[in-house]
Parts: C-alpha cells; sequence; structure tokens
C-alpha cells in the first residue's frame, strides 16, 4: 500500500480534491435550489442533466484524448469546470443550471477518465488491485469532505461556490506536475447491449435500476433533506452517511461474494437495500432513522454495483470482460438519467418520502427479478471459473473499469499458479 501512495500521490491528491469539488457542487446546487424556489422537478432536470453529460463525455472523451492528448483535455475540461461552478449563483435559473450540469458532467467524467488512464499506466500487475482499493477510498473521502465543508459555510451567498471552483482549479496542479510521462490511450469498444443481456440478464437489469437509485442519492438527496426540513448540517451528515456506509460495507460484501453463490448474494443484498429504504418510509419524520435508512441503503447499492460486474464476468470469457464492463456503464448511466426525473415525480405526487419509495421499489425489482432468474437458469458456473471480487465505485468511468477487468484476471491466473504448484516433497 505504501508504494501505491508514494508512486501515485500526485494522482491521489489531485483525485480527492476534484471529488470534494464534485461532492459541493452536487449537494450545494439542491440546497440553493430550494431556497431560490425552485420546484422538486426542476431541481430534477437539473441532478439528471449531470449524468446526461457524463454518459455522453464516457463516449466522446476517449476520441478527444486520441486526437489531442491527455494534458490538452485535461486542462481544457477543468478550466470549464471552474468557470461553470462559478456561474452558477450569477444565473439562478433552472434552465442555465440544467445547461451548467450537462457541462459540468461532462467535464468531470472526462477528467475522471484522464486522470484515471495515467493511474492506470502508473500501475504494475502487484499494485493494481490496492491502486484500485486507495481509489475508491479516495473518491469517497473527496465526498464526505465536501457535505462537511457544506454544513459549516452559507448555502444562499457566494462563497461555497468559490470553493470548489478553486479546489478543481488545484486538483489539475500535482497532476500536470508530477513527472510522469503520457500513457498511451486505447478505448475497448462496448459489447452490444443485446449480446450483454443473453450472456447475464440479471446484471443488464440490475444495473439499470442501480443507475436510478445512485443518482437519486448523488443528485436527490439534498433535495429530498431540505424538502423534509432538515438543517444544512443534518443533510450534509446524511449523504456522508450513504458513502461512509458504501466504503465500510464494500469489503465484507466482496469478502462474502468470492465464497457463495454471486446471485443469492445480489438477492439478498438488493432486498435489505429495499428494507432499509422502507424504515425512513414507513417511519418518517425521525432523524436517526432517516440515517439508517441511508447507511443500509448507501452500504447496500454502492457494493452492489462491483458484485454485479463480477457476477456478469462469470458467464464470460477473459477477452470479453472490458468490452462487457463498458456496456454495463452505459446501461447504468442510461439508468442514472431517468432516476431523478422519477424521483422528482414522486416526491411530487406522493410527497417527500416519495424519495424512499423509489429507492425501495428499485431495490425490490432487483431481488425479485434475481428470485425469477433462478427459476431460468441454474447456476452453472465452475467455481474454477468464478473471477475474484474487486472494488469499483459507481462515480467511476469505464476506464477505473478496464483496470479493474485487469485486476480480476490477474488475481485468478494467481489462483491458478497457486493451485498448480506441486506440494514441496511430491515426487
Amino acid at each position: 500500500m505504501f508504494q501505491v501512495l508514494t508512486g501515485s500521490w500526485a494522482l491521489f491528491l489531485g483525485m480527492f480534491l476534484l471529488m470534494v469539488g464534485n461532492g459541493l457542487q452536487g449537494t450545494l446546487l439542491g440546497l440553493r435550489g430550494d431556497q431560490e424556489g425552485f420546484s422538486t422537478f426542476a431541481l430534477s432536470i437539473v441532478m439528471s442533466a449531470y449524468f446526461l453529460g457524463f454518459l455522453f463525455s464516457s463516449r466522446y472523451t476517449p476520441r478527444l484524448i486520441q486526437r489531442v492528448g491527455h494534458v490538452r483535455v485535461f486542462a481544457a475540461l477543468g478550466s470549464m469546470v471552474s468557470a461553470v461552478l462559478i456561474l452558477y449563483p450569477v444565473l439562478v435559473e433552472p434552465w442555465a443550471w440544467t445547461i451548467g450540469r450537462v457541462i459540468i458532467g461532462f467535464c468531470f467524467c472526462g477528467v475522471y477518465i484522464t486522470a484515471e488512464s495515467w493511474l492506470n499506466d502508473a500501475s504494475t500487475n502487484e499494485t493494481r488491485g490496492k491502486a484500485l482499493s486507495v481509489y475508491l477510498m479516495v473518491q469517497m473521502a473527496g465526498i464526505v469532505f465536501a457535505q462537511w465543508i457544506v454544513s459549516r459555510g452559507d448555502v444562499s451567498g457566494y462563497v461555497l461556490f468559490i470553493i470548489p471552483s478553486v479546489l478543481v482549479s488545484l486538483a489539475f496542479a500535482p497532476v500536470l506536475l508530477s513527472a510522469r510521462p503520457m500513457p498511451a490511450f486505447e478505448t475497448t469498444k462496448p459489447m452490444k447491449i443485446r449480446d450483454l443481456v443473453t450472456a447475464s440478464p440479471l446484471s443488464c437489469f440490475s444495473m439499470f435500476m442501480l443507475g436510478g437509485i445512485f443518482a437519486a442519492q448523488f443528485g436527490m438527496s439534498a433535495v429530498y433533506g431540505n424538502r423534509i426540513g432538515l438543517s444544512v448540517g443534518e443533510i450534509s451528515f446524511f449523504v456522508s452517511t450513504i458513502y461512509v456506509a458504501a466504503l465500510v460495507l464494500q469489503y465484507p460484501i466482496g469478502w462474502l461474494s468470492d465464497r457463495m453463490d454471486r446471485r443469492n448474494l445480489i438477492i439478498w443484498v438488493a432486498a435489505l437495500g429495499g428494507a432499509g429504504s422502507m424504515i425512513a418510509f414507513l417511519l418518517p419524520g425521525y432523524f436517526g432513522l432517516i440515517i439508517v435508512s441511508g447507511a443500509i441503503v448507501g452500504g447496500m447499492s454502492n457494493p452492489l454495483y462491483a458484485l454485479i460486474i463480477a457476477y456478469a464476468n462469470d458467464y464470460l470469457e477473459k477477452d470479453d470482460m472490458a468490452a462487457a464492463s463498458g456496456g454495463l456503464l452505459f446501461i447504468n448511466g442510461l439508468g442514472a438519467i431517468a432516476g431523478p426525473l422519477i424521483v422528482g415525480v414522486m416526491m411530487d405526487v406522493i410527497g417527500d418520502n416519495g424519495y424512499w419509495l423509489f429507492t425501495a421499489s428499485l431495490m425490490f425489482a432487483v431481488a425479485i427479478y434475481g428470485l425469477y432468474r433462478t427459476t431460468q437458469r441454474s447456476r452453472d458456473v465452475d467455481e474454477s471459473e468464478i473471477v475474484p471480487y474487486a472494488p469499483v465505485s459507481a462515480a467511476s468511468t469505464p476506464i477505473v473499469a478496464e483496470v479493474a477487468q485487469e485486476a480480476y484476471i490477474e488475481a485468478e491466473e494467481e489462483i491458478i499458479e497457486a493451485n498448480e504448484e506441486p506440494e514441496p516433497g511430491a515426487a
């Protein structure tokens, strides 16, 4: 771990600052928009716009990098992020924020792709798995720290909009000034959706549902908290709880996934996430229960993302894993675009607790569909072909997904080699 930190500290520091900036603007817009009188549906459109830009960037930015190079893309997109963050409090209109969120989503995805390709290039076969773990912790720590900053500032002023702009600008210094050569950049063409569905219908369905859940957590949690009358500090604590639980439970669920039927684990994790959502839905108005529900949903949904990728890999050839991962991320992105729009409508029609009914419905849908799949296909995967679980955050881009695939394959090959070694003293 020490070797990973010393070799890539500039990248991790830069990514931490970027995640702080991104985590700040997500929560901040929800709070400020409510103060400005934006309707729930208007805010849901603003939040959905980020994922539209993110999804489009995941397809276009790799071609842009191949044309002009990492440094130019990194610097150009970063400058646009800083500019948009400053403009938010100047143009306080739903249409302006929607356009800004599309740009922000596009730019942040492009910046992540660029930085993550550097991380991949800096990792070796021995350090790649550890680098993924550190990267996941840095992502979650950045988002949680952002919530603390929100709780200490004035949402109605300008300072909280200036801080993420400054942090994003500072994030580029350690990355661009580090003495590291530009990595070779190659992309894997995603597998056709039809082929993905054929290989693992449960993975495709679950990824779409999770996209909606993640979008609700990242975009609408602050809106929900504001609507029910939570203070800024309480909202920040609520959002932080989601991501802390996601980090804490990532590894225990990963450990279980390598030791039991993954489809059964998907069913149980999704069912627990749905049950956690129902706690706050059935017993509204209690802050402690809201925190419990947030922790359960966050702790179940985020590890479920990596679990689904690992489950899909069990039915794929090694050469198809990276391509399939790109396709699954695209499906997740489609769900993320739809998620805020649907939860916004539910909060208008049902009430503020429509937020919890939305997450519960999607989690239970995954569990029910998983049960249905047990009647359609037996778990006929050879135990020797099951690939190890690797932690992957839902905030990651296809680059990290491909790095994870390499970690999967390398870990599997190490296990095979260890099993094939003759016992000491054997003839």
